[in-house]
């Protein structure tokens, strides 16, 4: 299902639009199998993100998987929040510019998952 997702590039966002509806989110999510729809804090107000942990080896196979997330995330101009915990690696992904989701953020988290297969 993710490769329609994966098919579309993220397109600009710079606000004055709405963040999808819980409608356009639920159809979304389906897409990005093994994400989940979490909150995170932004300037003190809770929004909606997608969230995943990925487990690899070791650190250095996390490093190696963030340099091919790196040139992904600039490639489509949208990057993602994430953190490494020697083996562990979570990503959080949400749209600053309208303080919550679009469509950019399922496409990263389709395209992410595309890399780690």
């Amino acid at each position: 299902m993710s490769g329609q997702l994966t098919q579309k590039k993220c397109i600009a966002c710079e606000g004055g639009i709405p963040s999808l509806t819980d409608e356009g989110i639920n159809k979304l999510m389906p897409q990005i199998p093994g994400w989940e729809l979490t909150t995170t804090n932004q300037d003190g107000a809770e929004v909606k993100a997608l969230t995943k942990e990925l487990i690899f080896k070791d650190f250095r196979a996390v490093m190696t998987f963030l340099r091919k997330v790196e040139e992904l995330a600039e490639a489509e101009g949208h990057h993602p929040d994430f953190s490494v915990h020697y083996n562990h690696l979570v990503f959080t992904i949400w749209t600053h510019a309208i303080s919550g989701l679009h469509e950019n953020d399922f496409i990263m988290a389709a395209k992410i998952d595309q890399l780690n297969n």
